[in-house]
């Protein structure tokens, strides 16, 4: 099943070692997003191919997290401080660069996101408090590294404009969607603690974007902060 044709993929990730899920212990409360349920990690990434090595990841110097209003209400068109990526995703990523196909003549732009989401009988894991939505970059990848103590969060992919989701499903530990950004809205809903047990679901979000259309740096983040709209790549 291409992304590209059908506008959403599901691939199977390696399990996440120990070290790894040790680090989303580390991760500080979102301040901006998830009623004070979600903890989080951020880095940005340029990506370049060589024929010899591959695909290349330079760690970009670290910036505040920035998202146009018009594709997250809540969290959109402000600055968005997180600090950065103390854990290292880049074999996920490639997992989802290479399920992606990726154009390899063009250097791209990625924002890695480190999420926990927690969930208790009083509160509740919101995992898209923006609702259905876009968030305007090319490709997205979500992927599931642990479920614990959790039921809920089912992943919904919506055709734009449509009023039902075509597609629906639990991801579990494991598992990545990898989604056509400009093709398909998405929401996931709200886990809840398993047998009154506070649980938490741990992933990360991986945003795609063509370096040439400045998702990164200052200009970009001058656009978000003043309401603009992104560059968008028409010719492709």
């Amino acid at each position: 099943m291409s992304v590209v044709t059908e506008g959403f993929k599901i691939i199977d990730l390696p399990p996440a070692g120990q070290e790894l899920l040790d680090s989303y212990d580390n991760c500080p409360l979102d301040e901006y997003m998830g009623n004070q349920t979600r903890y989080k990690r951020f880095s940005q990434y340029r990506l370049a191919h060589s024929e010899d090595r591959g695909w290349q990841f330079e760690l970009l110097p670290h910036r505040a997290y920035t998202a146009f209003k018009k594709f997250n209400p809540i969290g959109g068109g402000i600055s968005r401080p997180h600090p950065p990526l103390e854990a290292d995703l880049t074999p996920y990523v490639r997992l989802g660069v290479a399920g992606l196909e990726l154009d390899t003549s063009e250097d791209w732009q990625i924002n890695v996101h480190q999420n926990r989401t927690r969930a208790t009988v009083e509160k509740p894991g919101l995992l898209t408090p923006e609702g259905v939505h876009q968030d305007g970059h090319e490709f997205v990848m979500i992927g599931v590294l642990r479920r614990h103590s959790v039921v809920g969060g089912e992943t919904r992919l919506w055709r734009l404009g449509a009023d039902e989701p075509f597609w629906t499903g639990t991801l579990q530990a494991g598992q990545a969607v990898l989604l056509d950004d400009r093709a398909v809205a998405h929401d996931v809903t709200d886990v809840l603690p398993e047998n009154g047990q506070a649980g938490h679901r741990d992933i990360l979000i991986v945003a795609f974007s063509r370096w040439k259309e400045k998702w990164y740096g200052e200009e970009h983040d001058a656009a978000v902060l003043a309401g603009g709209e992104p560059v968008v790549d028409t010719s492709m």
